[in-house]
């Protein structure tokens, strides 16, 4: 025989807030600090950004902002119905503190290394190959550690002059 007494509807009461505040908590897969949560996001793959190119010679995108070291994938679209020959579209992503003016004016001469010149490839963090009508090109790299920006543009002749350009923002 069961005797109820004041003291049963007490602790059924704790028994369900208890059971309340277990299932408010956080649950156990959460990662525990900054490191455990930059690890689980590069676990994911990289973020994807994607960028039309068009026959005005300009991009979509002109902005990007990143955390250091994040991994990005930049995916260039090329919308425009020009011959490659006279309006094709890359991608290139310069180190701080390089010069972009001075890289498309060399890359002028640089038709046969799709408008990148050989003396300055070290310049480069990632680029995308030239690209001719309704075709996509794909590069996978990190941002760099350094908070800063880094400029990325078209290097085909006049391109960049005109405004196909802008800015990987790290921070």
């Amino acid at each position: 025989m069961v005797v109820l007494t004041m003291k049963t509807p007490l602790i059924a009461s704790l028994f369900i807030a208890a059971g309340l505040l277990a299932g408010c908590s956080k649950p156990a897969t959460a990662p525990a600090t900054p490191a455990a949560a930059a690890a689980a996001a590069a676990a994911a793959g990289p973020r994807t950004i994607n960028i039309q190119a068009n026959d005005t010679m300009k991009y979509d995108v002109t902005r990007i902002e990143a955390a250091p070291g994040e991994e990005l994938k930049v995916v260039l679209t090329n919308v425009g119905t020009q011959p490659k020959a006279v309006m094709g579209h890359n991608w290139i992503l310069l180190k701080g503190g390089s010069d972009a003016l001075a890289f498309v004016t060399a890359a002028i001469n640089s038709k046969d290394t799709g408008y990148i010149p050989p003396a300055l490839k070290d310049e480069i963090i990632a680029h995308i190959e030239q690209l001719g009508p309704k075709e996509s090109g794909e590069v996978t790299f990190k941002a760099p550690m350094e908070p800063g920006e880094y400029q990325y543009f078209c290097s085909f002749p006049a391109h960049y002059q005109v405004g196909m350009k802008g800015v990987l923002v790290v921070k």
